[in-house]
């Protein structure tokens, strides 16, 4: 027992992992919160040194990186929500199985065949994974019953880009300033969840209205992400678009300003 606690102590308490493209930041207690699991075992059972890491010296998994984030709630709390027309269960279940976790993978198998006929049938469903011990509120699933979250999300954003002689270059090509959500906050919470800013407009009922909220991220293909996940598909866009020089000079590279809005419904 010493050694394990004198292997786990060379890590973090913070660590940084790489999961097939996808950066995740969590607590070792988080990645460790089963005990013989996978991930327990490289970081109870190993040593830094011991574990594949990324060109920036993070911990290297070859795996789904975006399933994975389900992995990770459920370590942290023991219990899973999966968002409406979730259609990769099976998937899901194969990463359950290879990080060694045969709770979640048994209740994954056992809520894919339950519902198999609701499925099949085109109908909506929603999928609770709790722990025995622990489970959600009842505001909580009031957010996530399909009555109440349907509805629509706008995403926004103000973007630059350069196009001239030097069209390659990266840092010109193209910056997206800020993306806002404008929604009810039941819908904005439920879909971005902790990477939505709430700061512009902080402490409003779930039933109301905002068009303040703005995204931690700049990626709009990982807000897009996320919108299908939560089962919304993309109805309207537009946008409007402004050029001027960098200088007086015509010869110089054009500017291109933006703002573009996307209108999703579920």
């Amino acid at each position: 027992m010493a050694q394990t606690d004198s292997l786990c102590s060379t890590f973090s308490d913070i660590v940084e992992i790489n999961v097939g493209g996808q950066v995740y930041v969590t607590r070792l207690e988080t990645l460790t919160a089963v005990p013989n699991s996978l991930l327990w075992a490289k970081f109870t059972q190993s040593s830094p040194a011991d574990l594949p890491k990324d060109s920036k010296g993070r911990f290297f998994f070859d795996r789904d990186g975006f399933l994975f984030r389900y992995i990770l709630d459920y370590l942290r709390d023991s219990e899973l929500f999966l968002p409406e027309f979730f259609k990769e269960r099976k998937r899901l279940q194969k990463e359950a199985d290879f990080f060694q976790l045969p709770e979640l993978s048994r209740r994954l198998a056992a809520v894919s065949k339950d519902s198999s006929y609701v499925e099949d049938n085109g109908e909506p469903e929603e999928t609770e994974l709790t722990s025995p011990v622990t489970s959600s509120s009842s505001s909580d699933r009031a957010l996530r019953s399909p009555g109440a979250n349907s509805g629509y999300i706008t995403v926004g954003y103000r973007g630059s880009y350069t196009i001239g002689r030097d069209i390659q270059a990266d840092a010109k090509f193209r910056r997206v300033a800020r993306i806002t959500v404008c929604s009810k906050i039941s819908l904005a919470k439920e879909v971005f969840g902790e990477t939505l800013n709430e700061s512009r407009d902080p402490d409003r009922p779930p039933d109301k209205y905002t068009s303040r909220y703005y995204l931690k991220y700049n990626f709009l293909e990982q807000a897009f992400d996320r919108l299908a996940e939560a089962g919304f598909h993309m109805v309207a866009c537009n946008s409007t678009g402004t050029c001027s020089y960098g200088s007086n000079d015509p010869g110089e590279d054009k500017l291109w300003t933006s703002y573009t809005e996307y209108v999703f419904c579920r």
